[in-house]
């Protein structure tokens, strides 16, 4: 499976292709980005593995990750989606991980609501109950957007020696709210 293509009032949601690679780069090593995930920049051979992972994780699981786009223009946005990222952290995330990264100049716009509600009804046409993510605790814009997506805190773990807040959302919730 590839990923589907999703379209917004204002974006273009589609799945990685090589030529995304210097603006996903270049997402990976703004400090605006990675201060709150993960805190280190990604290498542009780091951020290549991403790519490839997000292109296998259709293949292996019929969900993964989209590269977001201004509609009118075709502006690099951002990356949002669905992973299995099968990390080492406890309790385990156990059901497929909601992430989303914008770039700088797209922050604070609505595009990651916007990107998110439409992954999210995708996700719940294909039937996936439920869906995780972690997000850094005083990360308080994304704690924000997923209390407004239907996601609620349950829990804290340590990820990589930094503390993440683990959250939950059930298909439906905060559908389009």
């Amino acid at each position: 499976m590839t990923a589907p293509t999703l379209t917004t009032s204002r974006l273009t949601l589609t799945g990685h292709r090589i030529d995304d690679l210097d603006e996903s780069a270049a997402l990976w090593a703004d400090p605006g980005v990675y201060g709150m995930i993960g805190g280190q920049p990604r290498s542009r051979e780091d951020v290549w593995i991403r790519l490839l992972r997000s292109v296998g994780l259709w293949t292996l699981f019929g969900y993964g990750n989209w590269v977001v786009r201004e509609t009118v223009g075709g502006g690099f946005v951002g990356e949002v989606g669905l992973l299995e990222a099968r990390r080492t952290i406890a309790p385990p995330i156990d059901a497929p991980e909601t992430g989303w990264a914008l770039a700088s100049h797209a922050q604070g716009r609505g595009y990651a609501k916007e990107a998110l509600d439409a992954v999210l009804a995708w996700s719940d046409a294909q039937r996936i109950l439920r869906t995780m993510c972690i997000i850094d605790p005083d990360n308080a814009a994304s704690i924000r957007l997923a209390a407004k997506i239907g996601y609620r805190a349950i829990g804290r773990a340590t990820y990589h020696d930094r503390p993440v807040d683990l959250y939950e959302r059930m298909a439906g919730a905060g559908a389009n709210g």
